[in-house]
């Protein structure tokens, strides 16, 4: 009678690299939000809508030539002193004699620099601090949250105003970008950290630490970049919030110097002639209002799109 042998069966070795399950699946979540996300906004009109008045913004900002060859300084006269729209000046005349329209596509540069500066500074500051705070928590968490609670209680406008007023000799596109985004990242800070606390203590973080990878490496590769879907809103809403607070700082005489172009600077300028000349008046508030509402709009479809709750509720 035949004796049975057991065979043993041993698996080759696979020389390639061994790709962790965990990222696999999170790049696989990453995709599909993004690609959500972007399949909501395209059957969105309103996205299209905001996307288009954002995209004219930023060319006039970039080219204004391809909007008006009339220089907007050179070339005022007196003698057009509150003028009306005439053949190659369809907006009519300031004050001072100067094209409006010109003035409106050349001032959409500095308001737009001002914004994007202020957005620059307020996610640099913002995003370090709410990261830290929520993901190492303890001691960091206590000291950080505190210098935010002390920026958040003091109203960034008001802040700007006081910063402003000090460097009036230095009425610029850096110092009223700093001084404004100086004051401003605290709201941010705080969503950053609320995500933070959120996501760095789901399965694919704790494994990634269980592994050997150190705590600053798992921040910057897994836990931040998923904690920054919300963040993308805000900060586009925030850009066209700090385009009327340059707006309002130069409205009040503290913001920009009165020779740089800008929508605030016009808008400060045309209210002395509302009653004799209302159109240099109405047509930089215009456009700021566009602009502002444009960015507002877009941030608010972005947050929705990235929002899954948000996209079944529709």
């Amino acid at each position: 009678m035949s004796e049975s042998r057991n065979e043993h069966y041993v698996a080759p070795v696979d020389e390639n690299e061994v790709v962790e399950v965990d990222q696999v699946r999170l790049g696989e979540r990453r995709s599909n939000l993004w690609l959500d996300a972007w399949r909501d906004l395209r059957r969105r009109p309103l996205f299209y809508i905001a996307l288009a008045m954002v995209a004219v913004v930023v060319l006039a900002s970039l080219w204004p030539t391809l909007f008006t060859h009339v220089p907007p300084n050179n070339g005022c006269e007196l003698a057009n002193s509150n003028g009306g729209p005439t053949e190659g000046h369809i907006l009519g005349f300031t004050r001072q004699g100067c094209d409006v329209y010109s003035r409106v596509v050349w001032g959409a540069r500095t308001s737009l620099s001002v914004g994007l500066l202020v957005t620059l500074i307020t996610a640099v500051i913002g995003i370090p601090m709410g990261a830290f705070a929520g993901f190492y928590g303890g001691r960091v968490d206590s000291i950080l949250s505190r210098i935010g609670d002390v920026f958040f209680s003091v109203p960034y406008f008001l802040a700007a105003i006081v910063v402003m007023s000090v460097m009036s000799a230095h009425r610029n596109v850096l110092t009223i970008s700093f001084a404004i985004g100086g004051f401003a990242w605290a709201s941010l800070a705080r969503i950053v950290r609320a995500e933070v606390l959120r996501v760095k203590n789901l399965e694919y973080v704790t494994s990634s630490i269980a592994v050997g990878r150190s705590r600053l490496s798992t921040l910057f590769s897994h836990v931040l970049p998923n904690s920054l879907t919300p963040v993308i809103a805000t900060l586009t809403v925030g850009l066209g919030g700090a385009i009327v607070a340059e707006a309002s700082l130069s409205f009040l005489g503290i913001g920009l110097s009165s020779s740089t172009m800008s929508w605030g600077n016009d808008i400060s300028q045309a209210q002395t002639t509302i009653k004799t000349a209302p159109m240099a008046l109405f047509w930089p508030s215009l456009a700021l209002t566009l602009t502002v509402l444009a960015f507002i709009l877009l941030g608010e479809l972005i947050r929705d799109a990235l929002d899954p709750k948000a996209r079944a509720r529709r």
